[in-house]
């Protein structure tokens, strides 16, 4: 049977009045850009919609991951999509667009992008998770909580296809030496919480059933290690396989319920809450966030997409929404001071040390005393 590849590729290309949400004109030409990805048999279906001010393209095919065929396909759709907004004099417009020209891939360019390649069951249901204002850390909380956490994942205590456990892919994001690393739940539990909850440095970058099934697929790019500056956050994607011998959609949404606390927001230098939202309500505003999360619900069948459902656009998710607004009011009070402001060692790429730079000369070995 032919296997489906499932790519979600992503970049901030620019948005209106400031960094809140991608403009209609430039969904709609991406639009178009990947129905002549169709018509010329580049990939088989598509989806286009924005998490703030990321456009997103979510796309089905059977080249498998990282084929140069679709990742050009991307790549010159936000080429054109930031060309068209500078003429349009939109904010930030091609701000992820790190390279003067296509290399085959993506990954290292700008964009990001998280793919997973599987034999269709005889029912696929699968969900796309794509954030905003924060770093591909971001999901490593919901998706231990999918995977290791019998309290938020029932059938990792009741469905014998779960009993087993699940294979954690880690990626160091600061080294390029010997990066990954596979850890096992539930035997590796204490292990994996000990890398991952260091949601900066250690991201999951792919999830197997005990037996091999993927089933998760995150994004982990860090534009910071690529320009060597802050352009922005990273704001990851993710996919994840539900039901049939895989935890329940249900499940996989219930890990989003607690609104918890993630790197980004303004300037890319502030912890806040990620909130679950729907689609409608993906647009940045108070301190250029709070962080917001969408998710899209599609069937997959025989390389097409039906859907989407957006999963979050629906009264469960109003007490999330409640707390998160109350945790961002709380955090905002404290200003330009920790834990508000990300640690220093977390500042290094952002705007600050151009701040410091200034003081740098003025620090003495002895106390000073004024005169």
């Amino acid at each position: 049977m032919v296997e489906t590849t499932i790519s979600v590729i992503k970049a901030d290309i620019g948005s209106l009045a400031g960094h809140m949400i991608v403009p209609d004109f430039i969904l709609e030409f991406a639009r178009k850009e990947m129905k002549k990805g169709v018509e010329t048999g580049v990939i088989n279906d598509f989806h286009v919609t924005n998490a703030g001010d990321d456009l997103e393209l979510i796309m089905t095919h059977h080249k498998g991951e990282g084929n140069a065929e679709v990742h050009e396909l991307a790549w010159n759709t936000f080429v054109k999509g930031a060309e068209l907004g500078r003429k349009k004099k939109i904010y930030a417009a091609g701000q992820d667009i790190l390279a003067d020209t296509f290399s085959g891939n993506v990954k290292g360019m700008g964009p990001g992008s998280a793919e997973m390649t599987f034999e269709e069951r005889k029912s696929e249901p699968i969900a796309v998770f794509m954030a905003d204002k924060t770093e591909p850390g971001a999901f490593n909380y919901p998706i231990y909580k999918i995977y290791a956490d019998p309290f938020n994942t029932a059938g990792l205590v009741i469905d014998p296809n779960l009993h087993d456990g699940f294979r954690f892919v880690i990626q160091d994001v600061r080294v390029d030496d010997k990066p990954f690393v596979e850890l096992k739940t539930p035997e590796e539990s204490y292990d994996l919480l000990a890398l991952i909850g260091s949601t900066s440095k250690y991201t999951i970058k792919k999830v197997y059933r005990h037996d091999g099934m993927v089933t998760a697929a995150i994004s982990t790019d860090k534009l910071c290690y690529i320009a060597g500056k802050y352009v922005g956050k990273d704001d990851p994607v993710a996919i994840i396989r539900a039901h049939s011998g895989l935890p329940a959609m249900g499940e996989i949404l219930e890990a989003f319920t607690l609104p918890h606390l993630v790197a980004g927001w303004m300037r890319g230098s502030h912890i806040g809450p990620l909130i679950p939202v729907g689609v409608k309500d993906s647009r940045c505003t108070r301190f250029d966030g709070p962080p917001r999360v969408i998710g899209l619900g599609f069937q997959v069948s025989n390389g097409t997409l039906l859907g989407p459902v957006d999963m979050f656009e629906d009264v469960a998710f109003d007490i999330s929404r409640k707390r998160a607004m109350e945790a961002a009011d709380y955090l905002r009070r404290h200003g330009p001071f920790m834990p508000h402001r990300l640690h220093e060692n977390d500042m290094e790429y952002t705007t600050l040390p151009a701040v410091l730079e200034k003081l740098k000369d003025r620090f003495s070995a002895e106390e000073i005393v004024p005169k």
